[in-house]
């Protein structure tokens, strides 16, 4: 039986206002075979785990670039463990210094990409670590 496409809601969180990068990392993961639910920009994390859960989605991708990122990815996993949804994996990128990764990877985060990382190098980890938990 041939296991589906995994489903990825990405977004943006908070007031940053820039979407260029975040919206070609949606076309990379789409072209790489992936489901993405792409929610724009100025979303709340419960705006972005709410539609996760809504759309069975097996990852969360979020681009901060405000500064924001501790913040913003610390309240999505909080939430996915209120709504007792730790299986959907949160992974994401923007500007974000390498002293907070570590930081972020003990929150739960599986991974962060920083400037620079090669979209292809996206689109790898997403089809080698993210599964759908279906099969079609």
């Amino acid at each position: 039986m041939a296991e589906s496409a995994a489903r990825v809601v990405v977004a943006k969180p908070g007031l940053d206002g820039h979407d260029r990068g975040v919206k070609i990392v949606a076309r990379v993961l789409r072209d790489a075979g992936v489901e993405v639910i792409y929610m724009g920009l100025r979303q709340t994390p419960e705006m972005i785990v709410s539609a996760a859960l809504q759309e069975d989605a097996d990852a969360i991708g979020l681009s901060v670039l405000s500064g924001a990122h501790m913040t913003m990815f610390g309240r999505v996993m909080e939430l996915l463990r209120e709504n007792d949804a730790t299986d959907i994996r949160v992974f994401g990128g923007g500007i974000i210094p390498d002293s907070d990764v570590a930081e972020l990877e003990s929150m739960g985060v599986a991974r962060i990409f920083t400037p620079g990382a090669p979209t292809a190098d996206i689109a790898d980890w997403v089809r080698e670590n993210i599964r759908p938990e279906h099969a079609a």
